[in-house]
């Protein structure tokens, strides 16, 4: 489907966050393997040419320091990231809502949040001619660092259901 058309959405869940005692959900930070992982998914999305021209971030902190390390990997193609309080602890219809007000300048977007909202929006987005594989990856686990890669042509406004196709789904991991 690949054309001057087609647009791409990245859904990325955080890397692996620690526990810490006593820190509130929104404050937990990455384990260290989460500071391991994050960056191999940035150079990922650098290898396999999905370099987002538009990052939106929960806010969360887990979620920050994954988007910084992806945007280290991405160097000076990295965009500044927008920081999204909807994305936090969000349902598919609420990041769905954030997805549809992204400018339709936008070719490549990186939604970088937590479950079950991503998979949920994925599973609602995902198309039937979607690729086999990747579509049951997304329907089976969506493990920390997990990217879903989508291809469509409609506008951002108009994504609601079965209108991007999964293409791709993976799961960078530090070695």
């Amino acid at each position: 489907m690949t054309n001057s058309s087609t647009k791409r959405l990245v859904l990325m869940r955080h890397a692996k966050a620690a526990y810490p005692l006593g820190v509130p959900d929104s404050d937990r930070p990455l384990a260290k393997r989460g500071h391991s992982d994050a960056p191999v998914a940035g150079k990922w999305l650098r290898e396999h040419d999905v370099v987002p021209d538009f990052i939106a971030c929960s806010t969360a902190l887990r979620a920050r320091q994954t988007c910084t390390w992806v945007c280290q990997q991405l160097g000076d193609k990295a965009p500044t990231p927008k920081l999204e309080d909807r994305l936090y602890a969000a349902t598919a219809t609420e990041i769905l809502s954030v997805i549809n007000n992204v400018p339709d300048t936008v070719r490549t977007l990186l939604v970088v949040g937590h479950l079950p909202g991503l998979q949920d929006v994925g599973l609602r987005l995902a198309s039937r001619d979607s690729e086999e594989e990747a579509y049951t990856h997304l329907a089976m686990s969506f493990p920390t660092s997990g990217l879903a890669v989508f291809e469509h042509t409609a506008d951002w406004a108009t994504l609601d259901g079965q209108d991007a196709r999964v293409v791709d789904f993976a799961v960078p991991r530090a070695a």
